[in-house]
């Protein structure tokens, strides 16, 4: 309650005091597990000296501790539990007016807008805002199902990377290098830590050749990971069914051509024959003679049996 009160007051000071804080216009990004430092100075005048110091550093929004130096010491006992252990000053750079904090391990739950109260003999603040950001594993691709396709089917490609933040721009491209923005269903869900989980699904159709790129891009540390997956013609098995199906439709398809083949051979050696004959009765027709038949040895019978009547 102590602390609000003296950060209230500062900040009413502050309206009034003239020193000069310099602090960046940027938000500073932080590593996530890593150190970060939330830049704060000023001009000391010559005969500054550490015990005229009064540095209470804490978050904005909610007035909580962060640190606190006073009387050429650190005065730590209202300090959040959050940031226990975690804080420092650089202490051989204070008489330079260097009052930056060193904040250790920064957690995602440190993002914000973290405000510097100094006081000398005038009293002035500055705000600096903290950007946590984590980079994103290397993507890895998957193609489901990974066998049995066929061109014409129809797949999933999944992208998956891990652990970073903030959230993810995830882009697709295909062989081509054009973006895919069809048929995507992309989830970021955060961790217990809350880095990010990044799962994206692509639906294609199958074509033999095709290559599909996942990029996944980290927007404050511009950050651009790749991998891709290129559907070649290994995976794309045909079916044994298929396959035997087919083998058979073929050779039905041979055996019912060989037997049109013969049955149009044997009617073209019977038209030669019956053309043949028929040649052979014209001429005979045009000499004059009879054409013989079968009945022709009955009526030689019958001539003989009437010679045997003459003579009797």
């Amino acid at each position: 309650m102590l602390s609000s009160l003296l950060a209230l007051g500062m900040l009413v000071l502050s309206l009034a005091g003239a020193m000069d804080l310099q602090v960046p216009e940027e938000p500073v990004v932080g590593l996530f597990g890593h150190d970060a430092t939330l830049h704060c100075s000023f001009s000391p005048d010559a005969n500054f000296s550490l015990n005229d110091l009064t540095l209470i550093w804490h978050l904005t929004d909610t007035q909580r501790s962060v640190h606190r130096f006073s009387g050429g010491q650190d005065q730590l006992a209202d300090q959040s539990k959050g940031y226990a252990n975690r804080t420092t000053l650089f202490y051989d750079q204070l008489a330079q007016g260097n009052v930056s904090l060193l904040l250790r391990r920064v957690e995602i739950s440190d993002e914000g807008t973290f405000t510097c109260f100094v006081r000398v003999r005038d009293y002035s603040s500055a705000a600096v805002a903290l950007q946590v950001a984590a980079p994103y594993s290397k993507p890895t691709v998957n193609l489901e199902p990974h066998k049995d396709l066929k061109p014409g089917d129809l797949a999933s490609v999944t992208c998956h990377a891990s652990r970073g933040y903030p959230e993810a721009n995830i882009l697709w491209q295909d062989s081509q290098g054009s973006n895919i923005t069809e048929n995507i269903t992309t989830s970021q869900v955060a961790n217990e830590e809350g880095l990010f989980e990044v799962n994206s699904v692509l639906q294609v159709l199958v074509e033999p050749g095709s290559t599909y790129s996942c990029l996944v891009h980290n927007p404050v540390l511009q950050q651009e990971t790749k991998a891709s997956v290129t559907i070649t013609g290994q995976p794309l098995a045909f079916p044994t069914a298929a396959l035997w199906l087919t083998v058979a439709l073929a050779v039905c398809v041979v055996v019912l051509l060989v037997v049109f083949l013969y049955v149009c051979q044997k009617k073209i050696r019977q038209s030669a024959e019956e053309e043949e004959e028929n040649a052979g009765t014209e001429e005979q027709e045009e000499e004059g003679e009879e054409p013989k038949t079968a009945l022709q040895p009955l009526k030689n019978l019958e001539d003989n049996d009437g010679n045997e009547q003459d003579i009797d």
